[in-house]
């Protein structure tokens, strides 16, 4: 593992700057257009994710002066898609309050693609390479070949990062390689990698996140694969002792951006000699 880490930070030495961005998105909300609800119950979230986030109905009180940007999510329906078209009016609103917008949507269809493309700044969308992780996790009469076809759809149209999450199918490694090497082929503009966290009253509650051996190999080989390309690490990742040694490695690692930071990795970041940045918003923003 090592020698994959130090051949990873070779290759960010080579094509980045001395710099790293540790992002406090305190200045983005998170609005759901769903509510609470989520058509999919997918085995990871089952909709747990959506109760922090602020009903749609209720962006304007929300805000205030200091909410610089919006991601707007929500649940999905049986497809696989986030029902965000239908709510182009109020997000037409919130362009025109000068915030930026990133869009989660899932699985939208071409005309959906084109009027989302006026009214988003990007737009995050989760990528698979595995059609049995498709099945297991979602729930989904899908396949690989729809992931790619709306992805290819959305990167005519608008900023499009893809975001992959580590371990999905209930910690298993089962895709991600896939994933990349699709990602290759199609380009990105940027790489987005959350990590599966165990989450009460899910069906995967019982499960173990990827070893961070896996977590390591996955972006070691996302580093080299996509030398001159962002990678970041996500806020969605387990908490603990795990999360701090999981910063720590990803730092080493070559990752460009991490959402809000474990202390462990910000002292390896200046050890390292890496100049930190500090963002507020969003990490695709």
């Amino acid at each position: 593992m090592e020698e994959l880490i130090s051949k990873a930070w070779q290759v960010r030495q080579a094509n980045f700057p001395d710099e790293i961005e540790f992002d406090f998105p305190a200045k983005t909300r998170a609005i759901s257009v769903t509510g609470n609800r989520c058509g999919l119950k997918c085995a990871h979230c089952n909709g747990h994710y959506l109760e922090k986030m602020v009903p749609v109905t209720d962006w304007s009180k929300q805000l205030g002066p200091d909410i610089t940007s919006c991601l707007i999510s929500g649940g999905c329906d049986q497809g696989g898609k986030v029902p965000v078209s239908r709510y182009l009016s109020t997000l037409s609103e919130i362009k025109a309050s000068r915030r930026k917008t990133n869009l989660h949507v899932g699985l939208v269809d071409e005309h959906e693609i084109e009027q989302l493309s006026q009214v988003a700044d990007v737009i995050s969308f989760d990528f698979v390479g595995d059609n049995e992780t498709i099945r297991e996790v979602y729930g989904l009469d899908k396949t690989v070949e729809d992931y790619v076809r709306v992805y290819t759809g959305l990167q005519a149209k608008v900023k499009v990062l893809p975001h992959i999450c580590i371990g999905l199918r209930g910690g298993q490694i089962s895709g991600e390689y896939q994933a990349l090497e699709l990602l290759r082929e199609l380009g990105a503009q940027g790489l987005v990698f959350i990590v599966f966290a165990p989450t009460r009253g899910t069906p995967y509650a019982g499960k173990e996140p990827p070893g961070l051996e896996e977590v390591v190999r996955v972006l070691c080989k996302a580093r080299e694969d996509f030398p001159a390309v962002p990678i970041h690490l996500g806020c969605m990742r387990p908490k603990g002792k795990y999360r701090a040694q999981l910063d720590q490695l990803a730092v080493r690692c070559g990752v460009n951006k991490i959402v809000q930071p474990t202390p462990g990795a910000v002292v390896l970041a200046a050890e390292a000699g890496l100049v930190i940045k500090r963002g507020e918003e969003c990490c695709v923003l």
